[in-house]
């Protein structure tokens, strides 16, 4: 198949570095090209990818101090889809509501990944293009606006050679690990009360962002002590593996829905299990007494901790290869779009004519 993959253009398509929307991304792409697809990959121009690459911008446009309105350049690399739309079988798009106006100008098939969760603000807008063609990345994702073309449920797939997996986690002292974004719908606070409530230490990592200043200065700061609650700031693809691979295990008492976790995917990789509140696509990630523990409140958390010693932690290493994997998600896709090139077939074949019957 031809097929044109259309990446945002904030961050590099550079796995396994960049966020997860760009890594996911790079490593679909790649794999599609390994397979024998013929891939263009639309994104900036520092994107590290085996497909064609076709760039407006020569850099993420983080890195670049100069621009002022990254509308524009999105603007401009929709329009450089439409003009090449023919090159195409299927045109892939993961950047969101943004390129839904543009996809109604194709007449190429168009599908959109659905990466991202749904605001307050947003389901209007999809609802007035319900008819477009979704991928949602898990199926309580999609109970949040049923009324959408949704294709299928793709899970995300992690490549598994990029997460070691840690036989044993440390016992010097053992410990449960935080990491995401310290806000606090994440419940980086609720982290700390299990790690107190239990006795074991916690190391927590992730991003700060300013509108989160005051909650960390309120609610978190006061209880780090660089000994039983530690922070250890943003960390790299690698710190962020031995941070989660040395844990007995990972904390998510998330408070809201999301579409996906990949925290719990990331864990699970290196062997350690998850303790997660039973939110949003939580049950499809985690196997309940597996891979870790499903929880419905602070309490059932707390009372999880000490069970972990109790699971293998092969088990974890197991679910992410066999049902969590790039090439797994891939052969999905492929399926995906197989399955949308013959509805778009059967939509616009013609009837054979009947031929005159003849003349007596």
């Amino acid at each position: 198949m031809r097929i044109a993959q259309v990446s945002p253009l904030w961050e590099q398509v550079l796995p396994p570095e960049s966020r997860e929307i760009e890594r996911l991304v790079g490593h679909l792409t790649d794999e599609l090209c390994r397979r024998g697809h013929q891939v263009t990959l639309f994104a900036c121009g520092d994107s590290q990818t085996l497909a064609d690459l076709d760039s407006i911008s020569p850099e993420a446009q983080q890195l670049n101090p100069n621009v002022s309105e990254p509308g524009r350049d999105e603007s401009l690399q929709y329009q450089r889809v439409l003009d090449r739309a023919k090159d195409f079988d299927i045109i892939h798009f993961h950047t969101g509501h943004s390129a839904l106006p543009y996809a109604e100008m194709l007449t190429t098939p168009v599908v959109h990944t659905l990466h991202n969760g749904f605001t307050l603000e947003n389901p209007d807008l999809f609802r007035q293009y319900r008819h477009q063609t979704y991928i949602s990345i898990s199926d309580a994702q999609q109970q949040r606006v049923p009324e959408l073309n949704i294709l299928r449920t793709i899970h995300n797939g992690i490549a598994v050679a990029d997460y070691p997996f840690i036989k044993k986690p440390a016992n010097d002292p053992p410990y449960l690990a935080f990491l995401g974004r310290l806000s606090p719908d994440n419940g980086p606070h609720q982290a700390i009360e299990i790690a107190k409530r239990t006795g074991w230490t916690l190391k927590l990592a992730g991003k700060i962002d300013a509108v989160d200043r005051r909650y960390i200065e309120t609610q978190i700061a006061p209880h780090i002590d660089g000994d039983q609650i530690q922070y250890h700031g943003e960390l790299s693809h690698k710190d962020k593996l031995n941070l989660l691979g040395y844990a007995s295990a990972t904390l998510l008492p998330i408070t809201r829905d999301e579409p996906f976790d990949w925290v719990a995917l990331e864990s699970m990789g290196t062997g350690t299990p998850v303790i997660a509140g039973n939110r949003g696509a939580v049950p499809e990630i985690i196997a309940q007494g597996t891979t870790g523990f499903i929880c419905n409140s602070i309490d059932e958390m707390v009372a999880a901790v000490p069970r972990v010693k109790g699971l293998k932690r092969q088990h974890s290493r197991d679910l992410v290869v066999r049902s969590f994997s790039i090439s797994s998600m891939v052969e999905k896709y492929e399926a995906a779009y197989r399955n949308l090139l013959h509805q778009r077939w059967r939509q616009h074949r013609r009837p054979v004519p009947t031929p005159p019957l003849a003349a007596a």
